[in-house]
């Protein structure tokens, strides 16, 4: 017999052990574990794969790994989580800009974002201003979340916020960047409200953006 607890549902998200969190949370469902519990456990495991990321005990490819794990434990708790039984903490719309296909970090904030609780629109790669515009537009989106990898894509991110503005939407949501070219002097003079270094730390940004 298959037995788990929700603590060692944690361990096997922190030890990247993609192999055995389908069987872990499927066997906490038959037990009858409520599915919020299963999801917060998950969460604090995510947490805690972030702390390990700032303190440089795991690596880029190590919060990939993690993330991955997240998105198949959710493969099964999805269906058993009723329309409304997860409260959301805020919308936020995920892009990369207009002229950059790079989207590994965008992924790995999705995710974190996903697990702690928030609801993404993730609008992809290469994405014109006025798609992002339609999404605040059509949304009750709180935060615009924007990767640039490129240095020659860095001014997109101010014809995003011009786009916003002449739309009347820019008091609507605060704007964070972040990227390789990017730091707050940045993005801060393309008219952003903050910039993020990594997807942990864009996770607590947001955190904090939603609040204002």
């Amino acid at each position: 017999m298959y037995f788990v607890t929700l603590e060692r549902v944690k361990e096997i998200i922190i030890n990247l052990d993609i192999d055995e969190i389908k069987n872990a949370v499927q066997s906490e469902i038959d037990d009858g574990v409520a599915p919020q519990d299963i999801v917060k456990t998950l969460s604090d495991g995510m947490d805690e794969v972030g702390k390990l990321y700032e303190k440089k005990e795991f690596f880029l490819t190590d919060l990939i790994l993690a993330g991955e794990t997240m998105k198949d434990a959710m493969k099964i708790l999805n269906p058993h989580l009723k329309v409304g039984e997860q409260s959301s903490k805020g919308i936020v719309i995920s892009a990369t800009v207009e002229g950059d296909n790079h989207d590994i970090g965008k992924n790995i904030l999705n995710t974190l974002l996903l697990s702690a609780g928030f609801e993404v629109i993730d609008l992809g790669i290469n994405i014109p201003a006025e798609k992002i515009v339609k999404a605040v537009k059509e949304s009750e989106v709180k935060v615009v979340a924007l990767s640039c990898l490129l240095t020659m894509t860095i001014k997109e991110i101010g014809v995003v916020v011009k786009a916003l503005e002449a739309a009347g939407l820019r008091d609507k949501v605060k704007i964070i960047v972040g990227g390789a070219p990017m730091d707050m002097e940045t993005a801060k003079s393309m008219g952003a409200d903050d910039f993020s270094a990594d997807a942990v730390d864009g996770v607590k940004h947001i955190k904090m953006l939603m609040e204002e």
